[in-house]
């Protein structure tokens, strides 16, 4: 039987280590990070901007890409500013109510990036494989209904995490081997029975990971068997690319996040600044190139942000 504390003692603040072993390095590590950052913040706020502005737009797979800018958003300012400030600064307080609501952020948000790549995967279905049903298919309530769904799910899984560090007791220090409040990092400072974490953190992982995965990979099996039953190359060739840009987002996200949960699992042995960057990775590689992948790849976005930049040039 699973031991539970009924009483917790748990530090005011914890100090972030930032990359373990590579402190000395932390200026120029912040160089590519803040550029990320600086790529992702611009990237994602002018595709919000275009795809709000533009009523011709507000149609189904522009709407998830929406959805998909404003959580790369939210995920990557989660845990960026304060990563910077550990690298320029120093700073690496940070409070233990703070640090559960960071973990919160960048767990939920996450969950919610991966549903809202199935959507994604959901809508080139229904396009490729019921184009006549389209329309009536994807309305507006149901993808409103798909996306109180995203964060719903995201929320009622994470929502144990934080209640289940409250209660215990740490006593291994208030030294977090990590950039971010991860939620395996802090658990390594408990005392006492972590199993209970251990088995709802690995059930999570996987259970969204291998469901997300095994849905988006199915829409396209379907995909694949209508487009190949098409007689005309180029209406083959106009189908796939309707799904490039999605398959190199589901990439830019999935490879890292199972490079990363594999690395934890199969090489423990190696240096812990290796784990800490690819952690690092996956949360800061989607939210730079996606909207890099959907403005080179989209024609309608690309030619609103040419024509956006063109108009302020013959303003200037």
């Amino acid at each position: 039987m699973l031991a539970c504390n009924t009483t917790s003692t748990h530090p005011a603040i914890f100090l972030l280590m930032g990359i373990p072993g590579l402190e000395h390095l932390h200026i120029w590590i912040s160089i590519p990070f803040c550029s990320a950052y600086t790529l992702a913040l611009l990237g994602n706020n002018i595709l919000l901007f275009i795809i709000l502005a533009d009523t011709a737009l507000h149609e189904p797979m522009y709407c998830f890409l929406a959805m998909l800018a404003a959580i790369d958003l939210v995920l990557s300012s989660s845990t960026l500013p304060k990563m910077l400030a550990i690298f320029w600064f120093r700073d690496q307080e940070i409070s233990f109510y703070a640090c559960l609501v960071q973990m919160f952020f960048l767990h939920s948000f996450a969950i919610m990036e991966s549903a809202v790549l199935l959507a994604m995967a959901f809508d080139r279905y229904v396009a490729i494989c019921k184009p006549l049903h389209y329309t009536t298919i994807l309305t507006g309530p149901l993808i409103t209904k798909i996306g109180v769904a995203a964060v719903t799910r995201a929320v009622t899984l994470m929502t144990p995490l934080p209640f289940l560090l409250r209660r215990f007791h740490y006593c291994r220090g208030r030294v977090i081997a990590h950039s971010y409040c991860e939620h395996m990092a802090v658990v390594r400072l408990v005392c006492g029975d972590t199993r209970l974490n251990n088995i709802y953190g690995m059930a999570v992982a996987m259970f969204i990971v291998v469901l997300d995965l095994l849905f988006v990979t199915l829409s396209y099996v379907f995909i694949l068997q209508t487009v190949f039953q098409l007689t005309s190359q180029e209406a083959r060739y106009k189908a796939f690319g309707t799904c490039v840009s999605h398959l190199g987002a589901i990439l830019a996200f999935y490879i890292p996040v199972v490079v990363s949960s594999v690395m934890h699992r199969v090489a423990r042995e190696a240096a812990p600044h290796v784990h800490i960057l690819l952690a690092n990775f996956y949360l800061l590689f989607p939210p730079m190139v996606n909207p890099i992948i959907y403005g080179v790849k989209t024609k309608q976005i690309r030619e609103r942000v040419l024509g956006l930049l063109l108009r302020k040039d013959a303003k200037g």
